[in-house]
């Protein structure tokens, strides 16, 4: 099982955002890998808003990605924060992949039957 990080977009409609990037997790299950999603996490406790707290949001995202097998990239649009992302990657050599449009069908084995290898 891969450890992936997920990126996709926060800022703008958030609420909508959020729903989205709850599907890129969901299909990452699906395909047998755990994930990571800093914005779901994050903005919970830091404010976006702030320019400080974000930047420190960013900064940890990339400690947690330097530390993930690839970094999948969900939508169309690009934000800033995944520019960012999408940067370190190729930099610290961490795989991308781009994943323009969800497929969501929920498959039994990813949903019921994951093993956790130790």
């Amino acid at each position: 099982m891969k450890l992936i990080y997920v990126a996709s977009p926060y800022a703008g409609d958030i609420k909508k955002n959020i729903e989205y990037a709850k599907q890129a997790c969901r299909y990452v299950l699906n395909e047998g890998n755990a994930f990571f999603c800093p914005h779901l996490l994050y903005p919970q406790i830091l404010d976006d808003n702030n320019p400080e707290e974000r930047r420190l949001g960013i900064n940890i995202g990339k400690e947690f990605l330097s530390k993930c097998d690839e970094l999948w990239v969900f939508g169309e649009h690009i934000s800033q924060g995944m520019f960012e992302e999408i940067e370190f990657a190729r930099v610290i050599g961490i795989p991308i992949k781009r994943i323009m449009k969800l497929d969501i069908e929920i498959k039994e084995e990813a949903l019921f039957c994951m093993r956790i290898d130790r």
